[in-house]
């Protein structure tokens, strides 16, 4: 059973930074995709970052986030993170990891993905 476990939200100023953690657990993850979401109330879950979890390959980031957020993996402790700098209110949303074993539907999508863990508030105050 595939467990994601999100941990690092909270509340910060705008200007600020968090680093989101998600723990991967019950299955190797080696040719997976694994994929930071974001969703705000009243909106749709949206696209913030996606990585491969082994092997090549750029990270994939939505523009709204490119340059300000860095994802990136720990395989060694099965760990997803976030690094999020330079926050803005409107990057306040709860915050979701999810897992890709693979999908003929695109990364950036949430179809794509089979597994999800089970979010992280964060909140950015302007």
């Amino acid at each position: 059973q595939v467990q994601l476990v999100e941990s690092g939200g909270g509340l910060v100023q705008a200007g600020g930074s968090l680093r989101l953690s998600c723990a991967a657990s019950g299955r190797t993850f080696s040719n997976y995709v694994m994929g930071w979401f974001r969703q705000a109330p009243g909106k749709e879950r949206e696209f913030v970052a996606a990585i491969n979890w082994i092997g090549g390959g750029r990270p994939a980031y939505a523009d709204s986030v490119k340059g300000r957020f860095t994802i990136s993996r720990d395989n060694a402790k099965n760990t997803l993170y976030l690094q999020m700098d330079s926050l803005k209110a409107e990057d306040t949303a709860e915050y979701y990891c999810a897992a890709s074993a693979g999908s003929t539907y695109s990364t950036r999508s949430p179809l794509a993905y089979g597994y999800w863990g089970q979010g992280t508030q964060v909140t950015v105050s302007s």
